[in-house]
This record gives C-alpha cells, structure tokens and sequence, in this order.
C-alpha cells in the first residue's frame, strides 16, 4: 500500500444528497432545509454569491461573447462526437461496464455516458441566457451530472508491471495553485496553469494536449487568450461542459483522455487544469514518453 496507491474519486450531484430538520423555534414550526450541491452553486462559500456570476464576471471584464461561448460550446462537442467513433475506441481505452445490483432480481449495466444532450447551433441561438444580459446558456455550462473514476500512482517498475502497454511512460512534472479575486472564478485557471508550466520549465507552445474541467464556457475561453493556446485544440474528445460537472471524476477523467490522446501521438506534455469553489483552480503537468 505504500508503493501502489489506489485513488478513487466519486461525485453524486444529479440528485441529492437533501437535508432536512425541524425548527421548533420557527414561525408555524418551518422545516428548516438544504440542497448540498444546488445551494453551493448557488452561493459560493467564499464570494458569496452564484458559480455562473463568477463566469459572467470574467466573460465581462475580458470582453468575452454570447456567440464565443455558443462557438466553443459546439466545438466542444464535436470534440465529444470523436470519442464516440469507431464505436467508442477512444472511450474504451479507459472506460469500462460496471454493472449496478437494482433489487434482487434487477441488474444494470452502464457502459457509457449519460445525459449528453445534442447541440446544435440553432438550439443554441433560440436559448435565452441563465442569467439576464448574461452570456452562457444552459448548454454553455456544465450539468450537475455523477460519476466515478480511479487512478492508480506508483513506482516507475511497479506501473510497468500494471500496464497493457509497458512502454508508455507518465510523469509528473509540476502543479499549480492559485485564487483569483473574488466572485471571479474563472480567471483562476490561468495562474494555476501559468505555474505548473514555470514549474515544468515549459512553456504553453510546448503543450500536446490540455485538458479543462470548464464548467462554463467562458473558462476555456479566458485560459486560452490568457497563456497562449489554441482554444480550439483544447479538449480533444470533449469535456466537462459536455458530459457533466462531477468534479473529483472529472478531473480523473480528463487525466486519462490526456494521457490516451498522448499515447496515440507519440508521446508529449499534457496540462490538466480546472477551477474551484472559492474562486480557486488546481493544474498540473504530466509527461507521457
């Protein structure tokens, strides 16, 4: 156990978890309650206010677009459709079925995403913004989706040994962590990739693949005009903004299509990035030989 570690990351945000108590001391006896996950969307526990103002902040200060957040959002998408050729084979090179005991007489078995709905650009434009004036959509941020994902952290020998293909290697170079102003959450990403860069002594141009937990669409867009890349080559294969927000899962998961997406080009450097509660963003940069 100390030179194999296991990582499991596990989110539940389509549906709960919900508290609620009674308040004897209320007016008629109110039951007091709690929505964990849509309560903390809504009130961010350090700016105070709503996740998606954070994103209209930014998307306003950096002069950022309707018709950009609708274009990348599509981008990202096709992006997806790519996972899903050939039947799936970018997918199952680390997706696998996992079957779900319902009752005693019901099994299930899920092989692949849930709840990705089909964009287009003209559902697209016949949307109304969340927030008024405002910028992203429903579609042009992420759901409140679950999801589940493990990695495994070892020696050098030890992962040679695990591995379908020994010669692929991957190495951690550098993270990066930053907190940006309030109430402006996105800009965060670009600080906290700036550093793991510095810290792997490359530069932006020096990236094979980068890969975004964003869960709106003016995150990508901002790190992209920000430090350099190509926001159109990010996030091969698609991203949160597409299959769902389940944070822990979904940085695991965008590790592992970096990784693959790697492997298949030969090797290179990959930066994995993402924003959190509290105007915070965590990335870090990995080497796959």
């Amino acid at each position: 156990m100390y030179e194999t570690a296991y990582c499991l990351m596990s989110d539940r945000c389509s549906n709960g978890p919900h508290s609620v108590w009674p308040n004897p001391g209320g007016p008629g006896g109110q039951l007091v309650s709690e929505d964990w996950v849509m309560d903390n969307f809504n009130r961010d526990p350090w700016a105070g206010g709503a996740m998606i103002q954070t994103a209209e902040n930014v998307a306003g200060e950096a002069g950022i677009s309707r018709e950009a957040c609708d274009a990348i959002t599509l981008r990202r998408y096709a992006q997806y459709q790519d996972a899903l050729a050939d039947d799936r084979a970018f997918q199952k090179r680390y997706m696998f079925p996992v079957e779900l005991k319902i009752s005693r007489k019901k099994t299930i078995t899920i092989e692949a995403d849930e709840g990705v709905t089909e964009t287009n650009a003209e559902g697209l434009e016949k949307l109304s913004p969340v927030m008024p004036d405002g910028v992203h959509t429903f579609v042009s941020q992420t759901h409140p989706a679950d999801g589940q994902s493990a990695i495994t952290v070892t020696t050098r020998e030890k992962a040679a040994e695990l591995s379908e293909d020994a010669n692929v290697s991957i190495q951690v170079m550098s993270y990066g962590y930053a907190r940006t102003k309030k109430a402006h959450m996105a800009m965060a990403v670009a600080p906290a990739s700036q550093m793991a860069l510095d810290g792997a002594n490359i530069k932006a141009g020096d990236l094979s693949a980068v890969k975004t937990h964003n869960p709106f669409a003016s995150n990508a867009l901002y790190l992209a005009k920000t430090i350099g890349l190509d926001v159109e080559t990010m996030n091969n294969y698609g991203s949160s903004l597409i299959f769902g927000h389940p944070q822990g899962p979904t940085f695991a998961r965008l590790t592992m299509e970096g990784i693959e997406e790697l492997a298949l080009k030969g090797g290179g450097y990959l930066l994995v990035a993402g924003c959190a509660a509290g105007d915070t963003a965590a990335a870090i940069v990995l080497k796959v030989g």
